[in-house]
């Protein structure tokens, strides 16, 4: 006899359906359906399976868990923020709070005075001048896909990452400062170590700076911002959020 409704497969194989579809059709389209499909849904192993078949665990692993669901999508969601992190699009996305001297320009890797970057694939970066030259970005996490309870309840890992160097010839002072803030743009958490100097005649080498800290109940927004003089040249900032 023809099979006249989906529901009438075995649950293995609706299951396995399932765990193929795109998570927020899952939830958003496919859970409110009936209550078969609102319990497969639910289920712990739904969201493991997903987990393994993106990559997010491996098989040999043992993983502690709470909650394979919130795992799944804080993992999904795992990635840089900042857009054009890297200067590939010369300014793009990146607002110029301060553009003194002979402002803000992107180079290309060396540079006239300076040193590879760590990771061969990042090919540009951002220069100052001999005064002030701040920029930053905000990013607005819902817009992201961090919808209020995984952002409230979870509180995923926010963490920063910059590069910056001096040109061998002359020194630089370089800093950075990251806010999360709430919708109102009230400033829930900050990390802004002091200003960093490098003087005249160094070795150009370049310096990671990075914090990790969970985000703060209420935050919807995220701000970084990168300053330098003389000239600090900060490359593939990163910002993400992460499980």
């Amino acid at each position: 006899m023809a099979l006249v409704s989906i529901n009438q497969l075995p649950e293995s194989i609706l299951l396995e359906v399932f765990t193929h579809l795109p998570a927020r059709q899952l939830l958003l389209r496919c859970r409110p359906v009936c209550s078969l499909w609102r319990d497969l849904i639910d289920l712990v192993t739904l969201w493991k399976r997903k987990c393994l078949r993106e990559g997010y665990v491996t098989e040999d692993r043992d993983q502690c868990v709470a909650d394979w669901k919130v795992f799944y999508f804080l993992c999904s969601l795992r990635r840089n923020l900042l857009r054009n992190p890297c200067a590939e699009e010369d300014m793009r996305s990146w607002k110029i709070d301060s553009n003194g001297g002979d402002q803000w320009k992107v180079e290309s890797l060396p540079g006239a005075h300076g040193t590879d970057f760590p990771d061969p694939k990042v090919k540009k970066y951002f220069a100052t001048s001999y005064e002030m030259c701040l920029k930053s970005q905000m990013i607005d996490l819902k817009a992201e896909g961090y919808w209020e309870e995984l952002l409230d309840k979870f509180r995923p890992d926010i963490v920063v990452k910059d590069w910056f160097a001096a040109r061998a010839d002359c020194g630089c002072t370089y800093h950075i400062r990251v806010q999360l803030a709430s919708a109102n743009y009230i400033v829930l958490a900050s990390f802004e170590p002091p200003p960093m100097t490098v003087h005249q005649w160094n070795d150009a080498r370049w310096t990671e700076v990075s914090a990790t800290s969970s985000s703060s109940t209420g935050a919807r927004t995220l701000s970084s911002g990168q300053a330098g003089t003389v000239p600090a040249s900060p490359t593939a900032a990163s910002s993400s959020a992460t499980a």
